[in-house]
């Protein structure tokens, strides 16, 4: 009995969760997170802020 109170009260969250993110409201904040990791800060390169130079 226990058990299927907790698989419908999941399923019930689950499907709360897919309703919002699917949801129309939040289209455009999820599509610009989405574009964050191809979004140009402007500061230094890696590989430049990580180099250590040479002493001869």
């Amino acid at each position: 009995m226990i058990s299927g109170i907790v698989t419908a009260v999941l399923l019930l969250a689950f499907l709360a969760i897919a309703v919002w993110a699917w949801s129309s409201r939040n289209r455009e904040r999820f599509a610009e997170a989405a574009r964050l990791p191809l979004k140009d800060d402007g500061g230094p390169a890696p590989a430049a802020c990580c180099r250590k130079e040479r002493q001869p």
